[in-house]
């Protein structure tokens, strides 16, 4: 099962990839992540990414799908992967789907998860001020403030990939607005009708 999972900032994709990978048992691959460890582990990709790193530098489309190609070839992956956060952009969505073609593989679906944005933010405030008067700390991707810039990066650069994966069949959407199991339960249906087609 290869799934990549698209929505907004606070969508829940966080939430559902946990259950997906207990579920499956596949691993969920940020990209994040698999940039650290490919750092620290000092493989060809991951020193040419830590080199544009410490130039202050953004790593590149290529980099990261170098990332994300030794990552899958590896045992846990065999069977599939959950990739989070990545793609960002169609240039990306286009290099990954070149990478997958090498190798004989294919997505299987992409999952976005749709939400009501001006709920989200009221949703992140109220959050914000729940954890105020508990008297615990605010995260700081839940000031109000901080999360509208992350909304607004992801509808200016990132929201332009679910129609990029709808036109060529593989779009699922899911209301995230529902409870989380029943938005696990959305999932769950995409993914056993995908089972019906093969």
């Amino acid at each position: 099962m290869r799934l990549i999972l698209v929505g907004p900032p606070g969508a829940g994709k966080g939430t559902q990839a946990t259950r997906l990978v207990e579920k499956y048992k596949i691993p969920q691959l940020s990209t994040g992540d698999m940039l650290r460890a490919a750092v620290a582990a000092q493989t060809p990709v991951g020193l040419k990414a830590k080199e544009v790193m410490d130039a202050g530098g953004l790593v590149s489309d290529e980099i990261v799908v170098g990332i994300i190609h030794d990552r899958i070839a590896e045992d846990d992956a065999q069977n599939g992967f959950i990739l989070d956060g990545f793609p960002r952009t169609i240039a990306q969505a286009e290099a990954l789907d070149e990478m997958l073609k090498a190798d004989n593989l294919k997505l299987d679906a992409v999952l976005e998860l749709r939400v009501d944005q001006t709920k989200l933010v009221d949703r992140i405030v109220k959050r914000a001020e729940d954890a105020k008067a508990a008297g615990q700390p605010v995260r700081k991707d839940d000031d109000p403030e901080v999360f509208k810039q992350r909304l607004d990066a992801y509808n200016r650069d990132t929201a332009v990939v679910a129609p990029f994966y709808q036109k060529i069949g593989l779009l699922s959407v899911i209301d995230g607005m529902q409870s989380i199991d029943d938005v696990s339960a959305s999932i769950e249906s995409v993914l056993e009708g995908l089972d019906e087609k093969v």
